[in-house]
């Protein structure tokens, strides 16, 4: 693997330090997916993690990474939503400040979880890159730790040990598929995943409204990109074109990239929901949705992750009776 990675060993550090801060979750074995598709297709169920989505794992890796210096200082970072929630969640437990910018994209019961736990919520611009100036701006003036929602080693192997599970739950999986925004979760799992089972396959599940990572992995670098309303609002923003890590572990260790679009998204939440009796955010279905879509095959065992399930109930009620089936 690359000297700029996360390696298999990084992640099992990362497994023993947040050991008792998260939920080792459950995958299940879908019997509808599994019939349609024949071959075992088995659900990650990370949507029941604590704070309802995998981010609890990066933020509770990369504050117990923290020097005592450092959480007296307090902790900020630009988010989509979840992330913000679980360091919130995690700052909390240490009793330390927390400061989350977002954009004026993300949904409301998103920000209502978050001021519940106590942080300090700020909403600037129309997009998480925008969000992200101001973040580097109280660093300057008030010497706040910055984690990243993704480019950051230790939010990286904190996401990678929901790749260990994954593998150690179905080790002759043949397909891994994993939400893909900023890449934090997807190089992470794929590096744990190629470290235990080199060869499985691992593709990276987005939406086509906005894919940063996707559009960055084609042209050669870093891109910017506008980011769109999408019903997968936590798979939007940029990578940074200063992305130190994620845009190369995507790069050197995902087999491909799958875009979808919003009715294949609102189809993977309202399968998730009728078949399978799991409430998901759009996010957290674009697994399903890309099978669904059939825009992924697979000769195995297929493990999907379900991400999140941070989603507005009023919103998921419409999708799942048909009457929203994209972003605005």
């Amino acid at each position: 693997m690359p000297i700029h990675s996360i390696s298999l060993n990084d992640i099992r550090s990362a497994r023993e330090r947040i050991a008792n801060k998260i939920e080792q979750t459950p995958t299940v074995l879908s019997q509808s997916l599994s019939e349609r598709f024949g071959v075992p297709v088995h659900l990650k169920l990370e949507h029941r993690q604590t704070t309802g989505s995998f981010k609890l794992r990066g933020a509770s890796n990369a504050i117990a990474s923290l020097s005592a210096e450092e959480k007296a200082r307090g902790v900020v970072a630009a988010s989509t939503g979840n992330h913000g929630r679980a360091l919130a969640h995690a700052a909390k437990l240490e009793g330390m400040r927390a400061v989350i910018y977002m954009s004026r994209l993300v949904p409301e019961n998103k920000l209502d979880e978050i001021r519940r736990l106590g942080a300090e919520i700020r909403i600037v611009g129309n997009s998480q890159d925008d969000a992200q100036q101001e973040v580097e701006r109280l660093v300057a003036e008030e010497g706040l730790v910055m984690l990243p929602p993704f480019d950051h080693p230790a939010i990286i192997a904190g996401q990678g040990t929901v790749g260990l599970e994954m593998i150690e739950q179905v080790p002759d999986a043949a397909v891994v598929l994993v939400q893909l925004s900023g890449g934090g979760l997807a190089s992470g799992v794929a590096a744990a995943v190629k470290g235990v089972s080199p060869g499985t396959k691992v593709i990276g599940v987005s939406m086509a409204r906005g894919a940063a990572m996707k559009a960055s992995l084609d042209a050669g670098k870093p891109v910017l990109v506008e980011e769109l309303p999408t019903l997968a609002d936590s798979l939007g923003g940029g990578i940074g074109l200063d992305n130190r890590l994620t845009f190369s572990m995507c790069r050197d260790l995902l087999d491909d990239v799958v875009l979808l679009s919003e009715d294949e998204i609102a189809a993977g939440i309202r399968h998730a929901y009728a078949q399978e009796r799991e409430i998901v955010e759009g996010a957290g279905a674009v697994g399903i949705a890309a099978l669904l879509a059939g825009k992924v095959k697979a000769n195995g065992p297929v493990v999907v992750l379900l991400s999140g399930r941070n989603i507005d109930m009023n919103a998921h009620r419409k999708i799942v009776c048909g009457e929203a089936e994209r972003a605005a």
